[in-house]
């Protein structure tokens, strides 16, 4: 992300993070590539690590977790579409988050005297993988389709936490209320980031963030969106774009 200019955060977002796919020549270009190393990855790649999952099954599971992106993990849901049982879907699980193709991002628990969601979020890593997985191959089939929030999301979180110290520890909060901030950052220091996600240039905070924001009290609060302008957006809410939140967090 620190690496790619501005006005090709969307081009990234779309095609993902690998050289070849985000370099490729085409939107056309980059997808064959991203089809073929979905392909390998199932058929050849993971076989040679020892696990025997066939890969017709992996990819089915690869592709609920990209529907499903960022949003909370619900293992019976997922057995049964698998027809497994639930220790299969952690197994499954476990072994796309070791490989680095998913991410199990944890909630937040703090003693504030409510009901707090337990489930984690579950992630894609790499969008362009998410949008190959779903057959999204251009940025008109990626923006109407309904995982284009959930895939913006994503691709704020990672390159969030790519650039963060390495003693930065990841959470989102939510409450059983509907008080919620979609990322939080626990820094070495112990100050807590709360970071709000909005694709668009115009963002509106709902009341969760701000209930969530007195529950935690945290010392910055930001809102990522997709424009670049930074400005104060209510009390002690920052509205920044993504490649300056990023370069802030590698300054720390």
């Amino acid at each position: 992300m620190l690496e790619v200019d501005t006005a090709a955060h969307e081009k990234l977002w779309i095609r993902g993070g690998f050289p070849d796919s985000f370099l490729a020549d085409s939107d056309e270009a980059s997808a064959v590539w991203r089809e073929n190393f979905v392909r390998t990855y199932l058929e050849r790649d993971i076989p040679q690590l020892g696990p025997r999952v066939p890969a017709e099954t992996l990819r089915r599971f690869w592709t609920m977790l990209a529907h499903l992106q960022g949003g909370m993990l619900n293992a019976a849901q997922l057995a049964r579409g698998l027809a497994v049982d639930g220790k299969t879907v952690a197994r499954y699980l476990d072994l796309l988050v070791d490989l680095l193709l998913v991410r199990r991002l944890p909630p937040f628990h703090v003693n504030v005297g409510k009901r707090l969601v337990k489930s984690p979020k579950v992630y894609v890593r790499d969008t362009g993988i998410v949008h190959t997985l779903l057959g999204l191959d251009d940025r008109d089939a990626v923006l109407g389709h309904p995982v284009a929030g959930g895939s913006w999301e994503g691709f704020v979180l990672e390159n969030l936490l790519s650039a963060a110290p390495e003693r930065v520890k990841p959470w989102f909060y939510r409450t059983a209320a509907g008080a919620e901030i979609d990322l939080v950052l626990q820094m070495p220091d112990g100050d807590l980031w709360a970071v709000e996600i909005k694709r668009g240039l115009a963002p509106r905070l709902d009341k969760g963030f701000h209930h969530a924001r007195q529950d935690l009290n945290p010392t910055r609060s930001f809102v990522v969106y997709s424009g670049v302008e930074r400005y104060p957006k209510g009390e002690a809410v920052e509205v920044i774009g993504l490649g300056e939140l990023a370069s802030l967090l590698a300054t720390v």
